[in-house]
């Protein structure tokens, strides 16, 4: 039992604990469950740009569509939240537990937003996502200075054939403009993102995912809402149609879309993922997001993808796979594990290792 679940827990590279080491799960099912939610993560994170510009459109501001997709996020993640927190409430009186959510809704749910929204005012979007999205290299740097997780061979492929891809698929070398402000805005977007995947793994505050994807989007949103107050970046909303795949639908539509999907359940599904896989691998996943965009683009806006674009994406998949396997390699034969916290315990008595 304690090999099979050290092995797991080295798969995932951290020494973090997700909710799928105590169902008793094998690493190879923990790892296929892991990889489908990151998938389902990056596919409603990457409905955001197209579903948003429409209300863009319509006479929203960026920083009042992020607003309110992030707090009605928040506000539907609330009754999972308060159910998966039975018995649990005690956490929230830990000072600690407040330090990461105030960390997450800072940096990499209201900085992330806003950094970029900055970013794209000085450079073209291309760079200014290809700058975000430097986040994987952040996260596997900050495992390799932090917690002595040195990369090897294969992460440092997949991470040359992930930025490849990027490069490819975001298609910046064909009207890229460059400001030294914006790519300052845009690394500091790429460590929001990092956040997100380093803080989203980290178990230790033991609330369960949904709670802490809740809570610290409701931080995120109430940042986002006083910056929008002090003028610190324009804030307008409008009730005019908006306009979605050729077709005129109600503001609240695409608003609702915007919340539900592309905020409550990818940031809880990211959440959910990180845990299950860690913020290496998690973090390299969340990569496909900007194929998925472009592939929505297509969809609700009929921007066709370019051939070069497609290859991009092989070029990400390639890269996440190379990282995938450099984590399964690194499995050793038997290793000791420290039990798990016991506010995490569901099916054993506080204390107990096994």
């Amino acid at each position: 039992m304690r090999t099979e679940r050290a092995r797991g827990e080295h798969v995932r590279g951290e020494h973090v604990r997700g909710d799928g080491a105590r169902a008793g799960r094998t690493p190879r099912a923990l790892l296929a469950v892991g990889l489908v939610i990151a998938i389902l993560s990056a596919l409603t994170f990457g409905s955001s740009g197209a579903v948003g510009k429409s209300i863009l459109q319509a006479g929203w501001t960026p920083a009042a569509a992020v607003t309110v997709r992030i707090l009605i996020g928040a506000l539907a993640l609330a009754g999972p939240a308060a159910w998966s927190l039975r018995g649990r409430w005690h956490l929230l009186a830990r000072r600690a537990t407040w330090v990461q959510l105030g960390l997450f809704g800072v940096l990499a749910v209201a900085g992330c937003q806003l950094f970029y929204f900055f970013a794209v005012t000085e450079l073209s979007v291309g760079v200014a996502l290809m700058l975000e999205y430097l986040g994987p290299i952040l996260v596997v740097v900050w495992l390799w200075l932090v917690h002595g997780y040195r990369p090897r061979r294969l992460t440092l492929i997949g991470t040359g054939l992930a930025v490849v891809g990027l490069l490819l698929v975001l298609d910046v070398l064909g009207n890229a403009q460059v400001s030294m402000t914006g790519v300052v805005w845009g690394l500091l977007a790429a460590v929001g993102l990092a956040a997100f995947f380093v803080l989203g793994a980290d178990t230790s505050n033991g609330l369960p995912p949904v709670a802490f994807a809740a809570l610290g989007m409701a931080v995120g949103g109430a940042v986002l809402g006083v910056a929008g107050l002090v003028g610190l970046v324009p804030f307008a909303m409008s009730t005019a149609d908006a306009t979605v795949a050729g077709m005129l639908v109600p503001w609240w539509l695409p608003v609702a879309w915007l919340g539900l999907v592309a905020a409550a359940v990818a940031y809880g599904t990211g959440l959910v993922a990180s845990r299950a896989l860690g913020a290496k691998l998690a973090s390299f996943v969340g990569l496909s997001e900007v194929l998925f965009a472009v592939l929505w683009a297509w969809l609700l806006l009929g921007e066709m993808p370019a051939a070069v674009q497609l290859l991009g994406g092989a070029l990400i998949v390639a890269g996440v796979v190379a990282v995938k396997a450099d984590d399964v390699s690194a499995v050793p034969l038997d290793l000791e594990v420290e039990p798990l916290p016991v506010g995490l315990r569901e099916d054993a008595e506080p204390g107990s290792a096994d």
